[in-house]
This record gives C-alpha cells, sequence and structure tokens, in this order.
C-alpha cells in the first residue's frame, strides 16, 4: 500500500476512535423528571380521545406543570377559541394561564375577559354556561386585575420580570370585593 492509502486507514481510524470515545449521543427529552411518566399517560389518554375536553385539560395541565408552556397553548388554542372564542370557560381559562406562562400577558388578559364576561350572570344569579363557577370566576377575576396592572407597568412576560409581576400582585390583591346576595 501506498502513502495516501495509509493516510486514508488512518484517518478513517482516527474517526472511528473519536466517535466511539464521544459515545452515542440522543436527543435529550422534551419532557423528563419526576411527571414524564404522567405526561406520556395524558398523552396516550387525549390520542385515544381526540376532540375530549377534559382529556385536552389534563394533558395541558400536564404541560405546564413540567414547564413546557407553549406546548399547552399548542394543544388549547383551537379548542379556547373555537366557535369565535366561545369553547369551554374551563379550557378558555386554562389557556389564560398557558399564555401567562408562556409570557403572552396582553393575550392572556384578553382570554381572562372573555372568561369574566361568560360567567358574569352567576353574580346576578342567573344561568351561566357550563363550567362556570364561583371559583372559576374568582380565579378569572383576580387574573384580570394582575393581568390589567401588569399592562399598566408595561410587561407582558410575568416570567421575565418578576419584581414587577410581584407589585403588579400586590396591587391587584390590595382591593377586597365582597358580593352579598
Amino acid at each position: 500500500m501506498g502513502k495516501r492509502t495509509w493516510a486514508i486507514v488512518a484517518g478513517l481510524v482516527a474517526a472511528v476512535a473519536l466517535l466511539a470515545a464521544s459515545g452515542v449521543q440522543r436527543e435529550r427529552a422534551l419532557v423528563s423528571g419526576p411527571f414524564a411518566e404522567t405526561v406520556r399517560e395524558r398523552e396516550a389518554r387525549a390520542a385515544a380521545r381526540p376532540g375530549d375536553p377534559d382529556a385536552d385539560r389534563a394533558l395541558a395541565q400536564a404541560y405546564l406543570d413540567v414547564g413546557q408552556p407553549g406546548l399547552a397553548v399548542a394543544l388549547l388554542r383551537d379548542a379556547a377559541l373555537g366557535s369565535g372564542g366561545q369553547g369551554s370557560v374551563r379550557t378558555r381559562h386554562l389557556y389564560g394561564r398557558a399564555l401567562i406562562e408562556d409570557g403572552k400577558g396582553l393575550e392572556a388578559l384578553s382570554v381572562e375577559q372573555g372568561v369574566v364576561g361568560a360567567c358574569a350572570p352567576l353574580v346576578e344569579g342567573e344561568r351561566a354556561p357550563v363550567g362556570c363557577d364561583a371559583t372559576l370566576l374568582a380565579s378569572a377575576l383576580r387574573r384580570v386585575d394582575i393581568l390589567r396592572e401588569l399592562a399598566a407597568l408595561g410587561v407582558s412576560d410575568v416570567v421575565a420580570h418578576p419584581e414587577a409581576s410581584l407589585i403588579a400582585y400586590r396591587n391587584a390583591t390590595r382591593e377586597v370585593r365582597v358580593a352579598m346576595q
């Protein structure tokens, strides 16, 4: 063999040695940690029951629990905004939380205002859409107040601005409302 052949063989041996030393690289799991199994189970449930709002909300909640709000937003967007924004109030409320955690505070404010509007008949003792209850309405009202305070401070991404978020929270929760019937 000539020098050229030995050079090629030596190059190949060196490449194989580097590959063997570096080990096999696998892609990092998108969701890992203690909730990974829960996410997999809920993904399987949602896949087996397409269009089931309970399965979708459970999966979105799992995504939020593992710090993947973008996945929750993508999952809930169509369901929350379907029928001209008249999706299930519970789905829209969870979508609002996902938007908040994804850094889209102004969009979340609009969604939560829609939830408050849909559940407003509860205050008057009238019939409200399925899914509206006092707890959901109180939560949506609290979020609207906090998100308005954040907007007044010029903050849309609560995760990127924790100090401003704390100030907005304190300002929004300083006032206590009591409704008597």
